[in-house]
């Protein structure tokens, strides 16, 4: 049996705000009664284009897509264990449930036209 991956976390969140593109609030639950509220996190692997300037209407049109799919929708949020970008955003895979399957919502945003992949 091969060893388990010690440096990911999955958690069951709440998507309660969508910021742009690339950035939501969530609510997490921790287990055992315990959740952490409004924690900001960064979609890991992805950018999608800014709410400003010359790319402010493909930036609407990324964070309408990513509320779309996920504001107040039940998630599973995988975290690389403490990995916090330069804003002290958590970074995470976004994960979906969707007709008995996983979505990817870091993917789908990618897919759809509404980011493009970069590495930190």
């Amino acid at each position: 049996m091969p060893a388990p991956i010690t440096n990911l976390y999955h958690y069951r969140a709440v998507v309660t705000a969508v910021y742009d593109g690339d950035t939501c609030t969530v609510d997490i639950d921790l287990g055992l009664s315990t959740w952490i509220r409004g924690e900001k996190i960064r979609l890991h692997r992805i950018n999608a284009p800014e709410l400003t300037g010359r790319t402010k209407a493909k930036g609407t049109a990324a964070r309408d897509a990513l509320r779309k799919l996920v504001l107040n929708q039940p998630v599973v949020l995988q975290t690389i264990k403490d990995r916090r970008e330069k804003y002290g955003r958590y970074l995470a895979e976004v994960w979906l449930e969707r007709n008995g399957a996983w979505l990817n919502v870091n993917d789908e945003q990618v897919n759809s036209g509404h980011a493009q992949y970069q590495k930190y």
